[in-house]
């Protein structure tokens, strides 16, 4: 046989062996492990991934390219820029507004950044490695997002972005943040790794800001393994990104490509002698964060189902919410921000006040019967050791937020849950609080007897 006729085996057997070893195994209630999520996928994926391989192009090449412009096309946007993290990506935005290229608007050394100390470590993390100062405002109970009215508040003559999450896939409110954005010509990065798919206004989030992040790590939306984008519908910050993601260096042309721009030889950088060569003019202070054409390969698949992980996910959420909405008093459920459709990353649940029953104690039993739980992340950022000493501004008080690091988890709702799963997860947890609303009472009363 020739390499085409044993490629063409190669993939063949591997459609059988995903048929072997990952075939769907039936849901055992208590014995079937529900994750809080998970990869979903089908011999399409391994099939793109070993046949990539087989070209040995090992760094970003012709899979990277066209699923940046198939991910741009989904998401209506101009520039996607795929990196090999969805916390690179949220690097690779911040950076990006710290370029000299942005004149009077670059972010310097101690201006600020609005964000939020409810959530995941590495979009805060940017700002301070940027050298830039976070102003941390809290966030509500229900939405798990910023404050509106404290939006306004926390801007100074130093703010120069507004930098936050859609906080597990619902979207933090957007009028509020590009009315203050317009009104201070702060820029916006809206960190969009939880929140694939959701809608705000009829619009997809990660469209309305400067910039925005996606994640493609195997709990997200849609995976490579590891992988993450930048999104923009900016020319300028989208040649900027792409600097600070590949080594800092000022050329734009693509892989392979020489002379885009026809003047490669001919311009003065720097101090450096003109007529230097374009290709190693280097204009910022960059990282080399691309992806291998394999994961962007798998991304291409992934892509393709996109719009029905979206749907089961918001339809799993459904499931859970009617399922614990008798619990509303005991449990405060997640809310949709007023004009979204969010695409749900988890289910949050928080123990409301004057509970006799902690979060622990709920997570403990929920893990105890093959259940999983996670925290909401960080919970307060401030109170992590890593960020306990950080130049920082707090607005108002972090109340809310404390309470969530107290107090709230959230569960599962990824593609790969069904009926039963759902349903066994609403039963355990009625179960968990019919035996305290029994057995707590009767147990304070004769402690205070």
């Amino acid at each position: 046989m020739n390499h085409h006729e044993i490629r063409k085996e190669i993939l063949s057997l591997v459609r059988e062996y995903y048929k072997d070893k990952f075939a769907p195994q039936d849901f055992v209630p208590g014995k079937s492990l529900v994750r809080y999520a998970g990869r979903v996928f089908d011999e399409t994926e391994l099939v793109n991934l070993v046949d990539s391989s087989l070209d040995f192009w090992l760094t970003a090449g012709h899979h990277a390219e066209a699923f940046e412009n198939e991910f741009a096309d989904f998401l209506g946007v101009e520039d996607s820029i795929l990196v090999n993290s969805g916390s690179s990506a949220n690097l690779v935005a911040m950076s990006t507004l710290t370029s000299p290229k942005l004149g009077e608007r670059q972010a310097k050394p101690g201006d600020e950044v609005i964000t939020v100390a409810a959530g995941f470590p590495t979009t805060v993390a940017p700002i301070v490695q940027n050298r830039l100062t976070p102003v941390f405002i809290d966030v509500s109970l229900e939405t798990y997002n910023a404050l509106p009215e404290m939006i306004e508040k926390a801007v100074s003559p130093k703010t120069k972005a507004i930098f936050m999450a859609h906080t597990l896939g619902n979207p933090f409110d957007l009028s509020v943040v590009m009315d203050v954005a317009r009104k201070y010509n702060l820029w916006v990065i809206e960190d969009n790794c939880d929140a694939l798919g959701s809608k705000y206004d009829g619009k997809y989030t990660g469209t309305f800001g400067d910039l925005a992040t996606i994640s493609f790590y195997p709990a997200h939306h849609m995976t490579m393994g590891e992988g993450g984008c930048v999104i923009t519908n900016n020319i300028e910050l989208a040649r900027i990104a792409r600097s600070f993601r590949d080594w800092g260096r000022d050329c734009y042309c693509a892989a392979g490509e020489d002379n885009t721009c026809g003047i490669r030889f001919t311009q003065q950088f720097g101090n450096l002698p003109v007529g230097y060569d374009h290709k190693f003019v280097y204009s910022h202070i960059g990282y080399n964060l691309k992806v291998t054409d394999m994961q962007a390969a798998v991304g291409r698949a992934q892509l393709r189902k996109l719009p029905e992980f979206i749907q089961k996910r918001k339809e799993n959420f459904r499931l859970l919410h009617e399922g614990l909405s008798k619990h509303e008093g005991r449990l405060i459920l997640p809310r949709a921000t007023a004009k979204s459709d969010p695409s749900w990353f988890g289910f949050l649940i928080t123990v409301d006040k004057g509970q006799q029953f902690t979060r622990t104690e709920l997570s403990r039993y929920l893990n105890q019967n093959n259940i999983h739980t996670r925290n909401l992340f960080a919970g307060n950022l401030l109170r992590q050791p890593a960020f306990m000493n950080i130049e920082h501004r707090v607005v108002g008080d972090l109340s809310n937020t404390d309470y969530i690091m107290n107090n709230t988890m959230f569960i599962g709702v990824y593609p790969g849950l069904g009926e039963a799963e759902i349903g066994y997860v609403v039963e355990k947890i009625d179960h968990f609080l019919d035996e305290y609303t029994v057995k707590r009472p009767t147990y304070a009363s004769s402690q205070e007897n």
